[in-house]
């Protein structure tokens, strides 16, 4: 094995890395914003949790980042609360920061 070997290797298993923290902190930013939809709607305790998996269960079978958006847009919108997609988009950005932070020391 050549030391290019080795360095191949090492930039692959930093790129797997990487990916999986992503992946991590995207999930959790997900559920977060579903519990905090959940609160715009009054739930709460076993409720609140139910809802942040159908949040993640979009993101995950509806393609994303703009199915989550969309999904808590119109859930709130049904329920009576105006939120703007540019509210939620900041919302997950505060949220992806601090998930981030706490997969990174889990």
């Amino acid at each position: 094995m050549t030391t290019f070997d080795d360095r191949e290797r090492a930039f692959e298993n930093l790129f797997a890395h990487d990916q999986d923290l992503a992946f991590r902190a995207q999930a959790r930013r997900n559920r977060d914003i579903g519990l905090w939809a959940a609160g715009q709607l009054g739930q709460s305790g076993e409720a609140a949790d139910l809802y942040a998996s159908q949040v993640l269960m979009a993101s995950v079978e509806k393609g994303g980042t703009e199915a989550v958006i969309a999904k808590v847009r119109e859930d709130l919108a049904r329920h009576g609360v105006a939120v703007s997609d540019h509210q939620i988009r900041h919302r997950m950005d505060e949220m992806l920061a601090s998930a981030i932070d706490h997969v990174k020391h889990d």
